[in-house]
């Protein structure tokens, strides 16, 4: 019982097995800095609270788990405690632990500490991206990935630039950065920027860039083409190609239904390609086609066949009308009896009219027509006509009859109304003398007056009591001469 007190006061725990006796150290205390920089000196503290008398103990620095390789140590006599210097190596980060041994005592069996953590940091270098997705030049919607490595460094973080500006963080996880489906917006200088730093006040950083170039596809082409006149019989056909889209350099194609007619490759997503051209001969139907490196698309196939305007060229017109039933504009329409390539013009008192002015405006819908929208008022007044000509060749104009247009013309009766009007008063003239007459005969009736078979017709009434007044049924003799000697001249509204 005292060998055991006395053990105790010692810092010893004392264990018998088969007549041995073993002594247990206290666990010895590990304390230090949690983060260090890579090639710089610090010391590991490894604190015994008790340990026996005259016992040299030797306190021993490993890596948690590796106690093969011995990272520094310490013997200690007369003091429980020792700091330990390590030279610190980017090996050195992690957990590490204090062995304490009594030396030359096997009966005083070794303890281990705590774990203590330590980060190493070693500034970064050496960086460079791969380019995973092989290629630095390729097509929209290719996928692209780049991976960001380094040959230097620990506890190291990552950013992505494009052209100098933060890249979406959903598009990148710390090294790694994939965009699915890129598009020319994609295009440009990609930079990976590499950072670690010790206590939040030493900063190290390293970046490299790559340039990468996202094409655009070529877009299906439009196709029209222009009539040009080379002299008085020759024509040619100038087809135009055009994309909206597109990298170039565009290679445009010309077909018809069976072959390749011509093509040219060119910077700026447009050519213009030349045929000859005979007017008025069958449709030949053609073809623009794209290609920029990826793909070749594809245009309608439109015909090329050019109709000479020929006549009559006719204008026709209707009217919109307002309070009173006035009118107060009028459409004119102009169309060409034939012709593919019209362009027309419109004409009052020979002055040609532009697109629009104070009073009209013009609606151009070649080939079908054109419309000439005019607000009827003193200014619009005149005589109005259309020319139509062929779109190439000024030689070729045609111009319809001339129509006359004022506002007193416009809304002065026609013969018809007024026809109908004069013939509805005389029937309610008629209707009202047949009411008379038969109102006539009845008073007399009523009078006890009867007509003598034998004798003529009497031609005076004689009165009674209650005698009809005549002149209240009268007719309005003087509004019946008024219509009947009133003059209704009518003008042509629109005359040649």
């Amino acid at each position: 019982m005292l060998t055991f007190l006395f053990a105790a006061t010692l810092g010893l725990c004392y264990c018998s097995s088969d007549n041995s006796t073993e002594v247990i150290l206290d666990r010895p205390r590990l304390s230090g800095p949690s983060e260090a920089l890579d090639g710089t000196v610090i010391t590991i503290e490894c604190a015994l609270p008790s340990y026996p008398r005259n016992q040299t103990i030797l306190l021993q620095l490993y890596k948690e788990g590796n106690h093969d390789k011995l990272l520094g140590e310490f013997s200690v006599l007369h003091k429980g405690n020792a700091s330990i210097p390590i030279f610190v190596r980017p090996k050195h980060e992690g957990n590490l632990e204090c062995v304490a041994k009594a030396q030359g005592n096997p009966n005083i069996r070794p303890t281990v500490s705590n774990s203590h953590y330590l980060r190493v940091i070693e500034p970064v270098s050496g960086v460079k991206i791969d380019i995973v997705s092989d290629a630095t030049e390729f097509f929209e919607g290719a996928k692209l990935e780049l991976l960001c490595q380094h040959s230097v460094g620990s506890q190291v973080s990552f950013e992505w630039l494009l052209n100098s500006q933060p890249v979406s963080r959903s598009r990148y996880r710390d090294a790694h950065l994939v965009i699915n489906r890129t598009s020319p917006e994609d295009s440009g200088s990609y930079t990976c920027v590499a950072t670690n730093n010790f206590n939040k006040t030493q900063v190290f950083s390293a970046n490299s860039s790559v340039s990468i170039t996202v094409k655009e596809l070529v877009s299906n082409p439009e196709i029209s083409f222009e009539v040009i006149k080379e002299d008085s019989h020759s024509y040619s056909a100038a087809v135009t190609c055009r994309s909206a889209k597109g990298t170039p350099p565009v290679t445009f194609s010309l077909y018809n239904r069976t072959q390749l007619l011509t093509n040219t490759t060119t910077e700026d997503g447009e050519a213009t390609l030349m045929l000859p051209l005979v007017l008025g001969v069958n449709a030949d139907w053609l073809q623009c086609r794209a290609n920029n490196g990826d793909r070749t698309v594809y245009s309608q196939w439109i015909p090329i066949e050019v109709v000479p305007v020929s006549g009559p060229v006719t204008m026709t017109y209707d009217y919109d009308v307002g309070e009173n039933y006035a009118v107060i504009g009028l459409k004119f329409y102009c169309k060409a009896a034939a012709g593919s390539q019209p362009q027309y013009r419109w004409f009052l008192n020979e002055t040609l009219l532009n697109d629009s002015g104070s009073f009209y405006y013009v609606v151009n819908r070649p080939p079908e027509q054109s419309i000439l929208l005019l607000s009827v008022g003193r200014r619009s007044a005149g005589t109005y006509r259309c020319e139509v000509r062929d779109s190439f060749d000024d030689s070729s104009a045609i111009s319809s009859k001339r129509l006359f247009v004022s506002k007193e013309v416009l809304n002065r009766l026609p013969v018809v109304v007024v026809a109908a009007v004069f013939g509805a008063f005389a029937v309610l003239v008629v209707m009202v003398s047949a009411c008379c007459c038969f109102v006539m005969m009845f008073r007399r009736r009523e009078c006890g007056i009867k007509p003598r078979p034998d004798l003529e017709m009497i031609t005076t009434v004689p009165s009674c009591e209650d005698e009809l007044d005549l002149s209240d049924f009268g007719e309005d003799y003087d509004l019946i001469n008024a219509a009947r000697d009133a003059e209704f001249d009518q003008e042509e509204s629109f005359g040649s």
